[in-house]
């Protein structure tokens, strides 16, 4: 038995109710199991009691044995002085506090309920409750789903305030960090990310309208132009890099790029180059995303072909056969979703302007689903996102809730543990 789960049990009344007694034989009646208390003191507040007919109301302390009390020393601390009931996995005291009843809940919970956390917890499932998926409810599902996307939009507000802290306010300059960030991803995210920090917006933006600076910036801050090049182009690339670091006081990014198993099409130097056009195209990202109404008509302005040299090369000096080196997709997407949905989320909800979180979600709902390795598991399970709001809700459920096996605060695992606890043991009952 975990703590957690005895919480659970409690918050939800999980276990029987009929004919309650406290350990020294009084009649106990919960009205009201309380409200979690996150902070200091005892772990539920306003619970509503009756023992022995007289109402009470007040916290409640919860703990697996009841020696516990003494054990954390409660007996001296005034925030548990109000305590109007201790409520315990088992009772192991042979002389508890006679001021403060006891409720024993080992007796009066359900097998089914506890056999089916102990087998999610053991778990090395893709999600421990896989198996149950289908009894839950597509209502069900929409709710959490929302739940889900909302929280996950508001973790990334978090981070994108913090974006802000760094470079004194400046939405554009953040903008331009999310916009690298998410052209990297997922394999070079912080790389790309470290990349954009290292080069101010102005300086990028005083070079717009010379994609082949912009190309030579981000290439030579990735370290990708430090090689002996009998190309011209390349060769010029890292001579203009030489002459910008020197000029500009530039330090080379040391977080390292991987190409490992990773498509030629998807190499963090075509993702650079392909930025670096991006950067050239407007001079305020930021400010066409506020501007602009639908997600496919930011997507229509997201589109970068590669000519010229990169038409036939992946890797400076490398020549291969030529192939158009167009913005597909799947890179669309995450920009879209990486970068443009939660800035403009984060927008709204930090200037407190309701029209633009509700434009970022609208967008999300706009826009087709992801394909990545975790969609496609869940798409195994039966479980098929129709829109990137629903595959986003879905990836922040595997990594916040089922990797961690947060399964008692998941909206799911709720459900299917509260199915286990109509099993109503009797006390006494082995």
């Amino acid at each position: 038995m975990r703590e957690a789960l005895l919480h659970f049990i409690w918050q939800f009344r999980y276990f029987n109710q009929q004919e309650l007694f406290t350990e020294a034989g009084e009649p106990l009646l919960i009205l009201s199991a309380g409200e979690w208390n996150q902070h200091q003191g005892p772990d539920f507040l306003k619970a509503r009691i009756t023992i022995g007919g007289t109402l009470r109301e007040g916290p409640v302390e919860l703990h697996l044995r009841a020696s516990d009390w003494l054990r954390h020393a409660h007996d001296g601390d005034l925030h548990y002085r109000e305590v109007i009931l201790h409520v315990v996995w088992e009772n192991d005291c042979p002389d508890p506090p006679d001021d403060i009843p006891i409720l024993v809940l080992r007796q009066r919970t359900s097998k089914l309920l506890l056999g089916q956390y102990r087998q999610w917890m053991n778990s090395r499932a893709f999600v421990p409750c896989e198996r149950r998926l289908p009894e839950i409810d597509e209502d069900d599902w929409a709710a959490w789903h929302r739940r889900l996307l909302l929280h996950r939009l508001r973790q990334r507000s978090l981070f994108i305030r913090s974006c802000l802290e760094d470079n004194r306010q400046h939405w554009e300059e953040t903008t331009w960090w999310l916009m690298a960030r998410s052209m990297g991803q997922p394999v070079n995210g912080a790389a790309f990310f470290a990349i954009g920090r290292s080069l101010p917006l102005r300086l990028m933006l005083r070079h717009r309208g010379d994609p082949f600076r912009l190309e030579a910036l981000l290439l030579g801050q990735a370290g990708l132009l430090e090689d002996e090049f009998r190309e011209e182009y390349p060769a010029a690339l890292q001579k203009e890099y030489r002459f910008c670091r020197a000029r500009y006081e530039l330090k080379a990014v040391s977080t390292p790029l991987s190409f490992l198993r990773m498509r030629p099409g998807h190499f963090p130097t075509i993702r650079l180059v392909q930025l670096a056009h991006l950067l050239n195209l407007y001079p305020g990202w930021f400010a066409l995303i506020r501007e602009t109404e639908s997600a496919r008509d930011l997507m229509s302005r997201v589109d970068v072909t590669l000519a010229g040299y990169w038409e036939d090369h992946y890797l400076p000096g490398q020549p291969s056969i030529a192939r158009p080196k167009r913005m597909g997709t799947m890179i669309k997407k995450s920009i879209l979703i990486n970068a443009f949905v939660p800035l403009l989320f984060a927008y709204g909800l930090l200037r407190e302007m309701p029209v633009y979180r509700e434009k970022a979600l609208r967008w999300l709902e706009e826009t087709g689903p992801e394909t990545n390795v975790v969609i496609n598991r869940w798409r195994r399970l039966g479980i098929i996102p129709a829109t990137a709001a629903t595959s986003q809700s879905l990836l922040e459920l595997k990594k916040g809730f089922c990797d961690p096996k947060r399964c008692l605060d998941c909206a799911v695992g709720q459900r299917l543990l509260g199915q286990g606890a109509i099993e109503q043991p009797r006390p006494g009952s082995s």
